[in-house]
């Protein structure tokens, strides 16, 4: 007995057409399966990290310059410039000032800023951040850390390293670096980067890095700084408190080490920006001098 027997011509014809039908079927559904796949994916990437807070940590007790987030410039003080510059980056869905003083506090409240009272017990601005955090009730997927020290900060840089943050799953910490002029390139207020070919921070110093044989700075060296502000994912916040302090970061003062000795990746982007951050009360000058210059009131 046969296990199976020729076809005629039209059964032929008939099981090529269904065989053609069932092929085109899985092809289309093959097609819809994969539109639909990438439709979720998409939607899933678009809303990685997508809830951003902006926080401005803000300390009284500066060491190198007490009061510092108060300091008028050109009539208000510069907290509120920093503020006010934040308000204009797209990618944060809210912005606070953290501070463990009652008379920063009470200034930011004036001008109209959330505030989130911290302890004093916070050793930066990243652990300020992470107290702030805990504080808020509405969930966030990532932190910025904006300096208060930063009156002139662009809103780009802020959303530039918030959308780093989001598009490179490997990082939890983002930052941006800008041209070292060779006039800081000693100056140890000005922290210096090296970055990976793949955009990845490699080292943090106050001494000028990469550092030559001859001892001199190399004018045709395209030395990095790097601007104070950062990003965070909020889940690797949270664990940096726990972290233990490392060799290089206690040696340099530098919490940026804290997170690449433990092993953690951070995203750098470079961006074309005059650093003009007030580290002592002789740079309040110099900021007010540019704004006049480039007519900011």
């Amino acid at each position: 007995m046969a296990i199976c027997s020729p076809s005629s011509p039209s059964e032929s014809a008939g099981s090529s057409s269904a065989k053609s039908w069932i092929v085109h079927g899985v092809v289309a559904g093959a097609a819809i399966a994969v539109a639909i796949g990438a439709h979720a994916y998409l939607g899933r990437f678009r809303k990685f990290r997508s809830r951003v807070v902006g926080i401005i940590p803000a300390r009284y007790a500066s060491s190198r310059f007490p009061g510092k987030p108060l300091v008028d410039i050109l009539g208000k003080p510069m907290i509120q410039r920093t503020w006010e510059r934040a308000k204009l980056a797209a990618t944060l869905d809210r912005i606070v000032v953290a501070t463990d003083d009652e008379k920063i506090a009470e200034c930011c409240q004036g001008f109209g800023a959330d505030v989130i009272m911290t302890s004093e017990s916070c050793k930066n601005g990243t652990e300020r951040c992470n107290e702030s955090l805990q504080k808020l009730e509405k969930k966030y997927d990532v932190v910025v850390n904006i300096q208060g020290d930063e009156p002139l900060i662009e809103p780009e840089i802020i959303d530039g390293i918030v959308k780093a943050l989001q598009a490179t799953p490997d990082a939890v910490f983002s930052t941006a670096v800008t041209s070292l002029r060779p006039e800081d390139a000693l100056d140890p207020n000005r922290v210096k980067c090296v970055v990976d070919n793949k955009g990845y921070a490699v080292y943090f110093s106050r001494g000028l890095i990469p550092y030559n044989k001859s001892g001199t700075v190399n004018p045709q060296f395209p030395y990095l700084l790097h601007l104070g502000i950062q990003s965070y994912d909020s889940k690797f916040l949270k664990i940096y408190p726990q972290l233990p302090a490392t060799p290089l970061q206690l040696e340099e003062d530098l919490e940026q080490l804290k997170v690449l000795e433990n092993g953690y990746k951070m995203k750098v982007i470079k961006v074309d920006h005059e650093a003009h951050g007030v580290d002592a009360p002789e740079d309040v000058e110099k900021i007010e001098t540019l704004m006049r210059e480039q007519n900011l009131s």
